[in-house]
């Protein structure tokens, strides 16, 4: 993924070897290729070539492009599956609305370049040596192989070459767009702004946005708004994907209230460095929707024959509901993203030792915990921060990655080998962007931080960032990750990166490639954990950023989990874990059950009650072991036991929000349906009972109406006359009516198909 050159394999790899769809005028009319292997994919692009207009069709999706008159590429149509018989005339430019509005403007563009009198967001904007910044693309040419299709556009003048590039999900209708910039002139330019496209949607003035905004300690907060004219901007210029808004958007109409039911677009950007999406609704009431890399203080100088290639943007469209458009996510990021795609392993039951001991780790301290975590079901032990260099808080040792003599005299063979002998496979902590200036890594190398010349350097949390877009640091990093691996049986990495950048200068650059550094740092990023991947095929990774700050669709190629947030309240984390599942899988998103009360609020809440919160995700303890009871250890080792006979439900099944914790709800409820439908799992929580009124009755989803369905408690009771066993179509017409009263309660039930 070598942005401005010939890119390496993983996430910016290029269409190459695309073979042409010859089209042979007079013979046929329409030219039509399928992916190989036609009987078992159900994706399928066409190509009219009297109309010049291609459809995509995938899953319950048709998307349809055209090139008009004037050789631009044209949306015109995005939604519900057409009928096979359906057809579209030659796109046809909008005209212009007056002089003030140009048809460049008016028409609906997959791809627009800054120039010939355009004022809506530009995809592309070029600055030449000359000073010349118009920049005007033509449909030059296409090619269609089985699932893709690329579309070349070129300058009218300049030899800019811009190629769109498509790619079509089959199971979903999700569709991931990129475009890749050629620079054939005979000089370098610079590219100011660059998006990988632009979705169009509907003309109309109904939208309502959602977006999710946030902070540490309080991510993924669902956002509504009405699509107003003019633009919303939803970014981050934080150096990496940052909780403040996250990639995601999902635009329905206004007054749809019905989570199941109704018209939605969706989508996300794939990509972990500063980023921008913007959604404008323009003067004709048209809505696009544009996305790439953050154009605040960034620019990419662009040499003869070198490419750049964007980073992917994902769309997709639902007629059931955001509930189906976040079903539709998560199945695409477990069967396409994911590492191991389309078969990646469970999440294992983790237990994480921070709460335990902080900084002070060693070896009799790591053993007693591993002891404790393996006596209730532990699968994964993880050792966190404190292990490394002279680290005894968060002021020193950071970029010193040798393991502390004193605290590990015999290294860390002796509880790796504890720890496998217990069952368990073992993870550690690591932060490798990051140094400490009290460090033996900074005090030799204090170029190798992102700096600008006598300014000050801020530190955050006692840290500066590593420019990884060095080439030197980016092999430093990788050859201390390497070493770990390779001289330890380590099956997990805790990924962290615990702030943001400041003073984003790149002095060993000449002053007008200093700004390729938000790109050339995060491909970096990216082409080290591909590398370990390839060399350590079973490491897993986690993505930790001060809790959710780098949680993005680009990652999620590269490792196997997120951690969600640093809020382990398991009552706020409802509302945390509610927001990451519009738009990530329950399957990735890390949940652990700490102590109580935490602290971030103080509150106290039962074992139970934290274990079922946790359980709705990808289960973790994070809890002090030391301090637990008899009975804690109990309750843990039962509820970790009925977790992993739910966990491939939770995980991979269908998510349906009965009842959204969103609005100050006093309940939240989710139901998990495995995906052969053989078994359902309900979560319901209270926050409090309110004068006497009974807890709301729970609709389910997702089921056989015509099966049977036998209903166990896990914990809580359902209510008194509840049948033991009752038909699909009883659970979700009648309901289920659940006996939860008093403050922060919970009950959870499984349902199983007879």
């Amino acid at each position: 993924m070598d942005q401005g050159k010939t890119p390496r394999p993983g996430f910016f790899r290029c269409l190459q070897n695309v073979v042409g769809c010859a089209i042979v005028l007079g013979l046929f009319a329409v030219c039509s290729l399928q992916i190989a292997g036609a009987q078992s994919s159900p994706v399928h692009i066409r190509f009219d070539a009297d109309s010049r207009v291609f459809r995509i069709d995938a899953a319950n999706t048709t998307y349809v492009l055209g090139i008009n008159e004037n050789q631009q590429v044209q949306t015109l149509y995005w939604g519900r599956q057409l009928a096979e018989g359906d057809h579209f005339s030659a796109a046809k430019a909008m005209p212009e609305a007056a002089s003030f509005d140009l048809s460049v403007n008016t028409t609906p563009q997959e791809f627009v370049g800054w120039g010939g009198g355009l004022y809506v967001e530009p995809d592309l904007k070029i600055t030449f040596p000359n000073g010349n910044r118009d920049l005007v693309l033509k449909y030059l040419s296409h090619k269609i192989e089985g699932d893709q299709l690329s579309i070349t556009m070129k300058d009218i003048s300049l030899d800019v070459y811009v190629t769109l590039q498509y790619k079509a999900d089959g199971e979903t209708g999700i569709l991931r767009r990129s475009a890749e910039i050629e620079n054939r002139t005979d000089a370098p330019f610079t590219i100011e702004q660059v998006f990988a496209g632009t979705w169009n949607l509907p003309r109309g003035t109904d939208y309502r946005l959602r977006y999710l905004t946030g902070r540490w300690a309080g991510e993924n907060t669902v956002q509504e708004q009405p699509v107003h004219p003019g633009k919303t901007v939803l970014e981050s210029r934080r150096g990496t994907t940052g909780a403040q808004n996250n990639p995601w958007f999902a635009i329905d109409r206004i007054g749809n209230n019905d989570a199941e039911d109704g018209n939605v677009w969706f989508g996300a950007l794939g990509w972990s460095g500063s980023w921008k999406i913007t959604v404008e609704q323009d003067q004709l009431q048209q809505v696009r929707v544009s996305g790439g890399p953050n154009s605040f203080d960034f620019d990419y100088r662009l040499q003869k024959g070198e490419h750049f290639q964007t980073p992917y943007f994902y769309g997709g469209y639902s007629s059931d509901g955001i509930g189906g458009a976040s079903r539709l996510l998560h199945r695409f990021e477990i069967d396409s993203l994911v590492p191991h795609a389309p078969h990646p392993a469970l999440r294992p039951v983790l237990y994480n030792s921070w709460e335990a001991t902080g900084f002070d780790v060693n070896e009799a301290g790591q053993l007693a915990l591993a002891e404790k975590a393996a006596s209730i079901g532990v699968e994964r032990f993880v050792m966190d921060d404190g292990w490394f260099g002279q680290r005894k808080d968060d002021r020193a040792g950071l970029g010193d990655w040798y393991v502390n003599p004193q605290k590990f005299p015999h290294g860390l063979k002796p509880l790796i080998d504890k720890v496998h002998s217990l069952g368990m496979d073992f993870g550690l902590w690591v932060e490798p962007e990051m140094v400490n200036p009290d460090s033996d890594l900074y005090r030799k190398h204090p170029d190798w931080v992102l700096n600008f010349p006598d300014r000050p350097r801020t530190e955050g949390r006692h840290q500066l960032v590593l420019n990884l877009a060095r080439p030197d640091v980016r092999a430093y990093v990788f050859q201390f990750l390497d070493k770990l691996l390779n001289e330890n049986d380590i099956a997990f990495f805790k990924w962290d990166y615990n702030r943001n950048w400041s003073e984003p200068g790149w002095p060993a650059v000449a002053s007008e490639d200093e700004k390729k550094v938000y790109v050339d740092f995060t491909r970096n990023y990216y082409s080290i954990l591909e590398e370990l991947r390839e060399k350590h095929p079973k490491v897993e990774i986690e993505s930790c950023s001060g809790g959710g700050s780098r949680v993005d669709l680009g990652v999620l190629r590269y490792v196997d989990e997120f951690w969600t947030s640093d809020n382990t309240d398991a009552f706020d984390r409802l509302l945390i874990q509610n927001g990451f599942t519009y738009a990530y899988s329950p399957g990735v998103m890390m949940a652990w059950v700490t102590d109580s009360p935490t602290w971030v609020n103080n509150r106290t809440l039962s074992l139970p009650y934290r274990f079922l919160s946790s359980m709705q995700g990808s289960l973790g303890i994070g809890a002090n072991l030391n301090k637990w009871t008899t009975e804690d250890f109990a309750t843990a080792k039962q509820m970790i036991a009925q977790y992993k006979a739910i966990r491939e439900t939770v995980q991979r099944g269908s998510l349906y929000r009965l009842i959204t914790p969103e609005h100050d709800s006093e309940q939240s409820v989710t139901e998990s349906v495995a995906r052969d439908g053989h078994q359902a799992v309900v979560f319901a929580f209270l926050h409090s009972s309110m004068e006497g009124y009974p807890y709301p009755r729970l609709y389910l989803r997702g089921l056989d109406a015509h099966a049977r369905y036998r209903i166990t408690a896990m914990d809580g009771k359902p209510a008194n006359g509840t049948p033991a066993e009752a038909s699909g179509a009883y659970w979700m017409e009648h309901g289920l009516d659940v006996q939860l009263r008093g403050d922060f309660q919970a009950a959870a039930f499984t349902l199983e198909r007879q």
